[in-house]
């Protein structure tokens, strides 16, 4: 089982969008967390290193988390959504986008 992780920065629109779209993705288990301090679930090094794949939103966030968990970054892929904070929480055109972009990067259904 592959464990997958969804960044943003304040984990209340798009990373816990994400979660929920990819919950019943065969073969994985998701969760979402914030790079910010006040994030509805603060990342944890914990999280970062139990994780095998991490997606983030925007590049300043994966040049943050490389920066804040550069020791727990041993094994988990990196992959960078290009998705700007335009969006409400699960949004549709938002759940088109991840749709469009993450599943190359998940295991085959």
């Amino acid at each position: 089982m592959k464990h997958v992780l969804f960044v943003c920065s304040q984990n209340k629109l798009r990373s816990p969008t994400a979660e929920q779209v990819f919950a019943d993705w065969p073969g994985i288990e998701v969760a979402s967390a914030g790079l910010n301090h006040d994030a509805v679930e603060p990342l944890t090094g914990e999280m970062v290193a139990e994780a095998d794949l991490i997606f983030v939103m925007e590049k300043a966030q994966r040049n943050r988390l490389s920066q804040r968990f550069k020791a727990h970054l041993k094994r988990a892929r990196v992959i960078c959504l290009d998705i700007p904070d335009d969006y409400a929480f699960m949004d549709p055109d938002l759940i088109a986008l991840l749709r469009a972009k993450v599943p190359r990067h998940l295991p085959s259904r």
